[in-house]
């Protein structure tokens, strides 16, 4: 260690010196001052808990975490369109920007950190290459497998498989067919009897037409009027109407009770009906009844009146279908292949569709009205 040399200018008198005439003469005497070996040493040495290193540490351990944090979310959306795409690309300049900004120290383990580093980055893009030539591989597996799960979402959960508006509707034609020749069919379907994945398809159509078409638009079209409930019932029970003009009166409208210029007569006629099943109930069926309503009640009667009767009118065309077409010794299912073949080149089915459309629409549009 290093001395520091201090003078210090001390002076030497005595008492023999006082008050006499000899001259004191000033003497430099020398001190020495140690200073401490560990002190000196720190200073020398640079200081561990520096701050700036600190940070830089941080910083670059922030940096890897980002890095990894990329390259698992690139990972994750290797296989994507081009917008994606985009993105990826985007996330490989911020990995190169990255990169750049790391600090550089002439020590091997620097090196050896970003070394690692880039092999980390390649690694992950050939594991996902790696994934997507196996999905490419293993595509018809996919393809079947996607299948399956559709076919057990068909099975258990029947209300959730999508199909298209056309197809329900050919399904309940044909199922109209085949009841007006065998009438248990229907009753057969509902009470579970038939198990067959035709009869379910069918099933699954009437279904989706009360619930779906039909239901919610009744449901729309009451909730927005005044009617009473004794006039719905009876728009219910009868499937048959005409609503006539006549002279206008100024009376107690009979659907919603309003004090209206009512001049129009609904006639309500028609045999009562099973809504599942459409079997007929031959108790009073010449039972009629005619009620005086006005100018807007007149209207959401005949749209209410159209989409309520709808299916029981579409059967009774078939009914009549069969009837007319002499079936005797023929069996079913080949007089019912036969028929609809008939009905859907003719474009007989096609027409009764779009019937089904214009109910619908016409419904959601008179939603509207105040």
């Amino acid at each position: 260690g290093k001395r520091k040399r201090l003078n210090t200018s001390v002076v030497f008198d005595s008492d023999e010196s006082e008050g006499s005439d000899i001259l004191v003469r000033k003497v430099f005497a020398k001190r020495h001052c140690i200073m401490d070996k560990d002190e000196n040493s720190q200073e020398q040495q640079p200081d561990k808990t520096n701050p700036t290193e600190n940070v830089s540490a941080n910083r670059k351990q922030k940096i890897c975490a980002k890095l990894k944090e990329l390259a698992r979310q690139r990972a994750t959306r290797r296989s994507c369109s081009s917008e994606n795409c985009e993105d990826s690309n985007g996330e490989e300049g911020i990995e190169e920007e990255l990169l750049c900004h790391l600090p550089l120290t002439p020590t091997e383990s620097s090196e050896a950190d970003s070394d690692s580093m880039k092999d980390f980055i390649v690694e992950e893009e050939d594991d996902d290459d790696n994934i997507e030539h196996e999905i490419s591989e293993n595509q018809p597996q996919w393809k079947e497998l996607n299948a399956s799960n559709s076919e057990l979402l068909a099975y258990y959960v029947p209300h959730l498989t999508r199909c298209d508006h056309y197809v329900h509707f050919k399904r309940i034609v044909k199922a109209f067919l085949i009841n007006a020749i065998d009438d248990t069919f229907l009753s057969s379907l509902y009470d579970g009897t038939r198990q067959k994945q035709y009869a379910q398809d069918m099933l699954l159509s009437l279904r989706y037409l009360d619930d779906r078409f039909v239901q919610p638009r009744l449901e729309n079209l009451i909730s927005t009027s005044r009617w009473k409930d004794r006039y719905k019932e009876r728009v219910d029970c009868y499937p048959d109407v005409r609503i006539i003009m006549k002279n206008p009166k100024n009376m107690s409208c009979h659907a919603c009770g309003l004090n209206r210029f009512c001049k129009f007569d609904v006639l309500l006629s028609g045999k009562l009906y099973n809504s599942s099943t459409l079997e007929a109930d031959d108790f009073m069926s010449d039972d009629k009844q005619v009620l005086t309503v006005g100018t807007v009640c007149a209207d959401r009667t005949r749209v209410y009146h159209n989409l309520k009767h709808f299916k029981y009118k579409l059967y009774v065309d078939c009914s009549s279908i069969t009837e007319s077409d002499g079936f005797a010794d023929e069996p079913v299912k080949e007089t019912v292949e036969r028929l609809f073949s008939q009905l859907e080149d003719s474009g007989w089915i096609e027409k009764r569709y779009n019937d089904l459309e214009d109910c619908m629409n016409d419904a959601d549009s008179f939603q509207e009205e105040k």
